[in-house]
C-alpha cells in the first residue's frame, strides 16, 4: 500500500470503536513499521492558555494569543505526551517535516513561540496520538472502518473542531450515512 501519510483518516459512522466514533486523523507517519497519526477534531477541555500557564509561559501577550486555541486529544496511546502540528517554518528544534505544509514536534521551542512574532501562523496542540503496528491500518482499512483523503492545510487549521469530520466526510462527494457497513471482495 502507499504511504497514507499527509492524508486525513474518517472513522465510517460503522467504527465499532467509541473513541474514535466520528474522529478526523492526520496520519504524520506511514511506513512498512506501521502508522502514527493526531486525532484533530476532539478538543479535550483545556485552552492552550491554560496549558501555557501551567508549563510556566506566563508573558501576557502570548497567553492573550492563545485564548481561543484549544488542545486537542490527539489518540489513546501517551496522552500525557504533548505534541504540535504546525505550518511549516525553519528552525524549530526537534520538528519533522511530513508535508510542504505542515511540521510535528514534540519541543517546547514552538509552545513558548505560541502568541509571539516567532510562532508558525497556524498550529494545533494535541496530548497523545493514534498508532498502529504492521499491517494494523491496512487491515483497518479493508475492513472499511476507515475512509481516507489527501490532507488539507484549510482542514486542518481554518475548519472549526466540531465541523472537520463533517467537512472531510462532505469533501468525498456522498453522503457517508449512506454507505453500507458491509464488506464485499471479488
Amino acid at each position: 500500500m502507499e504511504s497514507l501519510q499527509n492524508h486525513f483518516l474518517i472513522a465510517m459512522p460503522s467504527l465499532n470503536d467509541s473513541f474514535f466514533e466520528r474522529s478526523l486523523i492526520y496520519i504524520c507517519e506511514h511506513d512498512e513499521k506501521g502508522a502514527m497519526g493526531i486525532m484533530v477534531n476532539r478538543p479535550i477541555g483545556i485552552d492552550v492558555e491554560e496549558l501555557l500557564a501551567q508549563l510556566e509561559f506566563t508573558d501576557e501577550q502570548q497567553l492573550a494569543a492563545s485564548a481561543d486555541q484549544q488542545v486537542l486529544v490527539g489518540g489513546p496511546v501517551n496522552p500525557e505526551r504533548g505534541f504540535v502540528l504546525h505550518t511549516t517554518q525553519a528552525n524549530w528544534a526537534n520538528s519533522s517535516k511530513i508535508s510542504d505544509d505542515i511540521m510535528l514536534t514534540t519541543s517546547r521551542d514552538v509552545l513558548a513561540a505560541i502568541g509571539t512574532n516567532k510562532a508558525p501562523k497556524h498550529c494545533l496542540v494535541v496530548l497523545g496520538y493514534a498508532g498502529w503496528s504492521r499491517n494494523q491500518l491496512e487491515k483497518e482499512l479493508a475492513e472499511n472502518s476507515w475512509l481516507t483523503i489527501p490532507a488539507t492545510p484549510e482542514l486542518l487549521f481554518d475548519t472549526p473542531y466540531d465541523e472537520r469530520w463533517e467537512a472531510a466526510t462532505k469533501s468525498l462527494g456522498f453522503d457517508l450515512w449512506q454507505m453500507s457497513t458491509d464488506i464485499g471482495h471479488a
